[in-house]
């Protein structure tokens, strides 16, 4: 199955070089090897976590005449900025190099020793509702999204059982192995309550300090260990929108994560975390594709009134989006700051909906209706 990145990554590969950013088995190796066709058919993949390549990569013993070279996991090499750099500024002008990451690898955005100019970053998500295998139905993907979640192995094997197993097996391997690797965390029993507690607090709004109390450690451990686990790609936190929000209110974020099937499903939790990821993944695409800023938010003010998701490309609010398991009845908070805020669309996505219909400017609809068209199609 080619995925729905391939050919812009393979287009940016011809001037540049790039990073591809993602969880743990989502499939970036897979991408990486696909790529090795037409003018990069004689690529070569090297793992940082493979003993002999890992030797290979610190020698600099690859064939020149190579036109792409894959380095996999290379973040875990703690020098590997000034490591690439120097590759990049001394390679052969035929030859092409691809860094993948289970972490995040956009550190050069935020200034010092810059590689701008020289990379094109990408983030690789799981499957949605937009991006299924043409096999399968658009309903029965969306249904195994909901239960099994959208990495590959899990969504294809279509074995809740199994899917079970992988999960603990893959949360245990980013606990104990990648987060080892790449912080300092010594209480990774704790850090694995944490994360148990983020899980069953999908769609609501978490405060930290609370949260931190809970579980015996310092508003700041907490604040770190959430940071931690959205640079291990496990889930990302949202925060409210503040700008033209009179009242709003101004820090408790929310959190989601990549995995739907890590979510406690409760009172339509994983259905909003579906949404929440495939928005994201939307927007990320827009970002790494067109280069537009993209933001996610939500919107809660002290009276109370609070919209599940708004989408804000080049600062400007593109979306706002209410998430509910059955009920049809339009929110009347997304009428309220739909008048307000005047998005370019105001949408009520209902899991269980037979027709969608308008009232005023608001749909109401399915979410595999709302998702059908994605951006890179």
């Amino acid at each position: 199955m080619k995925r729905y990145c391939e050919p812009f990554i393979f287009k940016d590969l011809q001037k540049k070089m790039v990073f591809i950013g993602g969880p743990r088995q989502v499939g970036k190796t897979t991408l990486s090897k696909s790529l090795c066709h037409g003018e990069f058919a004689r690529g070569i993949y090297l793992n940082w976590d493979n003993d002999q390549d890992r030797q290979a990569i610190l020698r600099k013993q690859w064939l020149t005449d190579s036109p792409l070279v894959i380095f996999d996991e290379l973040h875990k090499y703690p020098k590997w900025k000034r490591w690439i750099k120097g590759i990049y500024d001394t390679k052969p002008n035929h030859q092409q190099y691809i860094v993948t990451g289970s972490a995040r690898l956009d550190t050069y955005k935020r200034g010092g020793d810059s590689l701008m100019g020289r990379y094109h970053y990408w983030r690789l998500h799981p499957l949605t509702i937009d991006e299924l295998p043409a096999n399968i139905s658009t309903q029965h993907g969306y249904e195994r999204l909901l239960t099994l979640g959208g990495f590959p192995e899990p969504f294809f094997s279509n074995d809740e059982r199994e899917a079970r197993r992988w999960r603990r097996e893959r949360f245990d391997r980013v606990l104990r192995e990648d987060i080892r690797d790449l912080e300092s965390i010594r209480q990774i029993q704790l850090l694995s309550l944490f994360i148990d507690a983020l899980r069953e607090r999908v769609g609501g709004m978490i405060t930290l300090a609370n949260l931190a109390e809970d579980l015996q450690i310092s508003p700041k451990t907490a604040k770190h260990w959430l940071t931690v686990i959205e640079k291990m790609y496990l889930a990302f936190p949202i925060y409210p929108l503040t700008k033209q929000i009179p009242r709003a209110i101004l820090k408790p974020p929310k959190v989601y994560f990549y995995d739907n099937g890590d979510v406690s499903d409760n009172n339509g939790s994983r259905l909003e975390n579906l949404v929440a990821t495939t928005l994201l993944k939307r927007l990320h695409f827009i970002e790494d594709y067109h280069g537009y800023r993209c933001s996610l938010h939500y919107i809660r003010d002290k009276d109370g009134r609070e919209v599940d998701f708004v989408t804000i490309i080049n600062n400007k609010v593109t979306d706002l989006i209410e998430v509910k398991n059955s009920d049809t009845t339009i929110s009347t908070s997304l009428k309220y700051y739909a008048e307000k805020l005047k998005p370019q669309r105001m949408i009520q996505l209902v899991g269980n909906l037979e027709r969608s219909y308008h009232d005023g400017n608001i749909l109401v609809t399915h979410p595999i209706q709302f998702f059908k068209n994605p951006p890179w199609a």
